[in-house]
């Protein structure tokens, strides 16, 4: 069994990793700047919670000791946190190779470095760190999650319109599967290539409408589905397809799969 680091192991996917990290007998640290209390929601047993900041250094060393590897789950979606995003993986990786981690996983977006949205190019600005630095790195570019699709219907709902961009397709793949995903590159043996990239996504390509049709049976919701225009560089990146994997499905839970098999996706 190996010793895995997931730092942003409180957020969606990372609090994810924990569990199947755990499940599967491995000894697991969390890095987080804000770490859950004892017995709080999101906290796992058997994990063991360090305080830290990536974009600081703080807690990086206690945390990392004596892994094997880390799994780099971490978000910068506004603000300091997106201006230091890139900058914090070079601090994250720097105290790896300190510590003496060899690998080191990320979780990226799928082709964010065809985009000029902010939040994407952070995310590509992180992996030409990734692919500089002296550890053996992979990179896991995901599609949108199915959350995400049903974040968005849920936000309309509570005005009474579900949003669809007209032109946009997804690929959505389910949260759980892109934590497999992660920790299935983390326990890899290494193929020879010292920096690996490694795009992933849901099984199915469906337009937004047929998406917000799909949450609407699932919730009973009576929203209206509106299909809008979405400016900018988001709109263009997905309606040229960009945020698709065709080709590369990994995931095998749909949408409509993942709304039924978990009451509080609703």
């Amino acid at each position: 069994m190996s010793r895995i680091c997931v730092a942003g192991g409180t957020g969606q996917i990372g609090r994810e990793v924990v569990r199947q990290a755990l499940s599967q007998g491995h000894a697991v640290a969390v890095l987080s700047r804000n770490p859950p209390k004892d017995g709080a929601h999101g906290q796992h047993d058997g994990a063991t919670y360090f305080r830290g900041d990536a974009t600081t250094g703080e807690g990086l060393p206690e945390a990392l000791a004596g892994a094997d590897v880390v799994i780099d789950c971490l978000e910068g979606q506004s603000g300091k946190a997106l201006r230091q995003f890139a900058a914090g993986g070079a601090i994250l990786l720097g105290a790896a190779l300190e510590a003496g981690v060899p690998k080191a996983v990320l979780l990226s977006i799928v082709n964010c470095d065809q985009s000029t949205y902010g939040y994407y190019r952070s995310k590509a600005d992180k992996e030409r760190v990734y692919a500089r630095s002296e550890l053996e790195t992979v990179i896991v570019r995901a599609t949108q999650f199915h959350s995400l699709l049903a974040r968005i219907f849920a936000a309309g709902a509570r005005v009474g319109l579900l949003p669809a961009i007209r032109g946009a397709r997804f690929q959505t793949i389910a949260p759980d599967e892109v934590a497999a995903a992660l920790l299935e590159a983390a326990l890899r043996a290494p193929p020879g290539e010292h920096h690996r990239l490694w795009t992933i996504g849901g099984p199915d390509v469906t337009d937004m409408a047929a998406m917000a049709r799909t949450w609407k049976q699932a919730t009973g919701s009576k929203g209206l589905i509106v299909t809008l225009p979405l400016p900018g560089p988001m709109g263009k990146f997905l309606r040229a397809g960009s945020n698709l994997a065709p080709g590369e499905p990994y995931g095998r839970m749909t949408f409509g799969a993942w709304l039924a098999n978990r009451p509080e996706n609703l």
